[in-house]
């Protein structure tokens, strides 16, 4: 299981690659900067949330896990 720090800064460095992706579509379709920064970072925050929570409720479920017994 990953530690609550973990999960954030694997979200992080996914968002700041993610981001970079968003901005930069969005500046090709639009020829706007300020609209691709806007676009860019209120995705970037709002999905850092929601990569943790993701990544958090999947750290619950036991579905596809395998589980090893070590032996005395």
């Amino acid at each position: 299981m990953d530690t609550h720090a973990r999960s954030v800064v694997k979200a992080i460095s996914w968002r700041v690659m993610a981001t970079l992706v968003t901005g930069t579509l969005t500046f090709l379709f639009t020829g706007s900067l300020l609209i691709a920064m806007g676009v860019g970072s209120s995705e970037a925050v709002s999905k850092i949330f929601l990569y943790w929570a993701h990544e958090r409720l999947w750290d619950r479920i036991r579905w596809g896990r395998m589980f090893h017994i070590s032996s005395p």
